[in-house]
């Protein structure tokens, strides 16, 4: 992915990178950005990927009111913004329909961090939020459960949501999660899956937290 000259650019990027690796089919998913001054910049809803622009991109306030870009936010807004409300320190949303970490969130089991990168990049097992309606703020409330101490989180029956410091980042953490739940979903056919020492677990996840502790705040 080359480097972004704006938030704007970067959510688009990050949305065509999605769905070029397969996260999503067709208009499904969404990605957004925090800008400097805490506007929302978020991906139009019903637009193919490869058609979104900066300029079709559409930008809310935390209260959800469009206050520019030419794009309808999508429907699923409620649960960017409530990340963005709750942690300061989020700067990029990525919700996606990866095939296996899906399988996953479907079985309603979470992904297990069984790889070290799995907790250095997204905290730990990926935790799987209870069915809520999509694009409701039951689901919202839902979904923030879980990302204070995660970078990922699965949502039963749907797919899954991704927080980082950046949109790209968010998008490295689903690819991370749905790299792990492949893998995992292989190990099974192969017998089993072995975890990690608890002290390696403990320590790793002590990188996430430092790491996560210096994700740039705005303002």
């Amino acid at each position: 992915m080359s480097e972004p000259a704006s938030t704007a650019e970067a959510v688009v990027l990050a949305a065509q990178r999605m769905a070029d690796i397969g996260l999503v089919v067709g208009t499904a998913g969404n990605v957004s950005g925090r800008l400097a001054d805490g506007t929302i910049c978020l991906t139009p809803s019903s637009v193919p990927y490869a058609d979104i622009t900066v300029d079709g991109l559409a930008m809310v306030d935390l209260d959800g009111v469009q206050v520019g870009g030419g794009g309808r936010p999508s429907t699923e807004k409620p649960m960017h913004l409530a990340c963005y409300r709750t942690f300061p320190e989020v700067g990029g949303v990525v919700h996606c329909h990866p095939p296996h970490g899906s399988m996953f969130a479907v079985a309603g089991q979470p992904i297990p961090a069984v790889i070290e990168e799995v907790i250095v990049y997204l905290g730990g097992d990926v935790p799987v939020a209870a069915y809520r309606t999509t694009g409701t703020e039951e689901l919202s409330e839902e979904i923030v459960r879980h990302v204070g101490a995660r970078s990922a989180v699965l949502m039963a029956n749907h797919g899954m949501l991704c927080v980082g410091k950046s949109p790209a980042d968010a998008l490295h953490a689903a690819e991370v999660a749905e790299h792990t739940a492949r893998i995992v979903w292989g190990a099974r056919q192969l017998g089993g899956v072995v975890d990690l020492p608890e002290e390696i677990v403990t320590s790793f996840t002590g990188i996430y937290e430092l790491i996560r502790s210096g994700w740039p705040r705005p303002g």
